[in-house]
């Protein structure tokens, strides 16, 4: 586990104890995958929100009042992620709850969020609810967003091919929220009129690539579309070109993307996602590596945007709020009608309403690696959310 990380969990579980000091503060309790088997994820989101909390915390805080994070690590589980939200809902009596996990995690922790009428921020894979209509309780600021990933993935690759005559593979993990995706990423490609010729859904902890390397080699396609985790990604398309296969692979860019593609070196894996790069050289991006910097994180600063992002989300909630009395009905109220402004780390500011709690629209952007450098392929495509 990232030591910076450890010794959150331990000051704040110390701390916050006692509920003698919630007057003074802002409490935020954290269910998040700091171990097992996507803590390279996970902690560098929370770190991001972490540091950016901290400071504001330094600059003298919200309202008059300090943010605390309670943190505690679930590993992906969902009895552990159940058993901290109990304990931080009703021990700690934390005004915000925030899930950084696994799916598996997130049915206790919804559950549990309306048992209580207290709101959850998602920073992992958005769940359904926080479309239109949302549930009233469930928010998200994460990248990711079903069908719509698909959508703009498909739309990229149609016009990289200047048609939508040709083959495609669709790639994804056995897990039913990616499941989900990739079955609607099949009808979208045939309603485009493309033509799909194989479907794979790769288990999270594979090891050998080989058998679905090879079952996409022999059927050539064009392209392939990947929604799945980044190592999925690219050992499949490692073990493909040792194959021989020479097509073209779009791949969702997680937050491993941009230290990985100058790895991986290949000129025909794209990606695309809704962060923008650290090449962009932005006054924010500039600012996190500073930070970065600073608070000695064991995770490359490059990753910490999301949790950068969900910062600003937990920083304008609370801001929102005014001199208001902090309850959780005042909060989840000021949530449902929130402008977060990223900087640029987005294409499109995230605007919470009423009905919505993803955000009014979703910007993407294609990055690949053009034998030199890292560059970007054209600006950003922008959708609305319906």
């Amino acid at each position: 586990m990232n030591r910076s990380i450890v010794a959150i969990v331990a000051f704040t579980a110390l701390a916050w104890a006692s509920p003698s000091g919630a007057e003074d503060a802002y409490l935020v309790g954290v269910t998040a995958a700091l171990t097992g088997p996507i803590a390279s994820v996970s902690g560098p989101v929370v770190d991001g929100m972490r540091i950016y909390l901290e400071r504001i915390n330094g600059a003298g805080g919200i309202n008059g009042k300090q943010i605390k994070l309670l943190i505690r690590d679930d590993q992906s589980e969902a009895t552990k992620a159940a058993a901290n939200v109990k304990r931080l809902l009703e021990e700690d009596n934390v005004l915000l709850l925030i899930n950084e996990s696994a799916s598996s995690t997130y049915q206790p922790t919804m559950a549990a969020s309306k048992r209580a009428e207290r709101p959850l921020l998602f920073l992992g894979v958005c769940p359904t609810e926080v479309y239109p209509p949302a549930q009233p309780l469930f928010f998200c600021t994460t990248s990711y967003a079903a069908h719509y990933d698909s959508r703009a993935a498909l739309n990229y690759i149609k016009e990289a091919q200047g048609s939508t005559d040709l083959t495609i593979g669709l790639m994804s993990q056995s897990i039913p929220i990616a499941r989900a995706e990739i079955d609607y990423a099949e009808v979208r490609s045939k309603e485009m009129n493309m033509h799909p010729v194989d479907k794979e859904l790769l288990p999270p902890a594979t090891a050998d690539f080989t058998p679905y390397a090879t079952k996409f080699s022999e059927l050539k396609p064009d392209w392939i579309w990947s929604w799945s985790a980044w190592e999925l990604q690219t050992g499949t398309l490692e073990a493909m070109r040792r194959l021989g296969w020479t097509g073209k692979f779009l791949g969702w860019s997680h937050i491993q993307a941009e230290d990985s593609l100058p790895q991986v070196k290949d000129r025909e894996m794209y990606s695309i996602g809704t962060d923008a790069y650290f090449i962009e050289g932005l006054p924010v991006q500039t600012e996190i590596l500073a930070a970065a910097k600073a608070a000695g994180i064991a995770y490359p600063a490059t990753r910490l945007a999301e949790g950068w992002i969900a910062g600003m989300a937990v920083e304008a909630a609370f801001r929102a709020l005014g001199k208001n009395p902090a309850t959780p009905e005042a909060l989840t109220q000021a949530m449902s009608n929130l402008t977060i402004d990223p900087k640029g780390l987005r294409g499109s500011p995230i605007v919470w309403t009423k009905d919505n709690h993803f955000r009014t629209q979703q910007s993407y952007r294609v990055y690949h690696w053009n034998g030199t450098k890292l560059e970007a392929i054209g600006d950003w495509r922008r959708y609305d959310v319906m």
